[in-house]
């Protein structure tokens, strides 16, 4: 008879085998990892699929190929930044506060994580070599801006979108980062008319 010790080893050369009914889930956010790490173009389905622990064979049953692989990730990255930017201004119940939300997002963590400003990089560069991939990012934005039209009229909406953007940027490349005061600054010269 075997020991306890023995039943529950892994088979050799590998890992045991689990039942992971949200095993596309994981990849895609495994894949996110992945792409943090090592940028897309170093992004293979042997890397993911090494780095989730899982056989190569389970990359291709999940995914029709490294493309659409990363369509997933990217609309992954796209819809939890706009959750987030959703949830950020459905706290706000005045104009102050809607004000102080768009700062918030611009000096906060969700779009100035080490993490989410690379895999956000990867995303605009692929994008602009892949028209299909345009889809992702407009529908983040048009998610973006229907947040913040819940508080500033269209033409208002437009030139925020556009700083939160841009300032985000600035701050995450800045030696010096611009002051969360000159951000509040930016943010209430456009809401605030002059």
């Amino acid at each position: 008879m075997s020991s306890p010790q023995h039943m529950s080893a892994p088979p050799r050369g590998g890992s045991a085998r689990r039942h992971d009914p949200n095993r596309r889930q994981r990849l895609i956010e495994v894949a996110l990892d992945v792409i943090a790490e090592h940028g897309v173009a170093a992004t293979t389905h042997r890397k993911v699929a090494q780095a989730a622990d899982v056989p190569l064979g389970s990359m291709t049953y999940h995914f029709k190929g490294l493309d659409d692989l990363l369509a997933a990730a990217f609309t992954k990255l796209a819809d939890d930044t706009a959750d987030g930017f959703e949830a950020a201004l459905a706290g706000a119940e005045s104009p102050d506060e809607a004000r102080e939300a768009v700062v918030g997002l611009i000096t906060g963590e969700l779009l100035g994580e080490r993490r989410n400003i690379l895999l956000t990089y990867e995303l605009y560069a692929l994008a602009a070599r892949r028209p299909d991939l345009r889809r992702v990012t407009d529908t983040w934005m048009a998610r973006s801006r229907a947040a913040l039209e819940r508080h500033f009229d269209p033409a208002t909406t437009v030139m925020l979108d556009a700083l939160i953007e841009g300032l985000s940027i600035h701050r995450a490349l800045a030696l010096n980062p611009m002051s969360a005061e000159t951000v509040r600054d930016a943010v209430n010269r456009i809401v605030t008319p002059q």
